[in-house]
């Protein structure tokens, strides 16, 4: 029985797979963020490109 609790208490299989969960949500954050901003910087683009347009008709 002290072998078996032992044997548990050593293993961190569970932790790697938490911290790799971790860093995946982390790098999935970023990347939303960055796809959110880039998204708006492409909109703004094309509306100024828009209204210049139309202005030069």
């Amino acid at each position: 029985m002290k072998a078996l609790v032992s044997r548990f208490l050593k293993d961190e299989s569970g932790a790697t797979a938490i911290e790799y969960g971790l860093i995946a949500s982390l790098i999935a954050v970023a990347i939303i963020s960055a796809a959110g901003l880039l998204g708006n910087n492409i909109a703004a683009s094309f509306n100024s490109i828009a209204g210049k347009m139309k202005n030069a008709t």
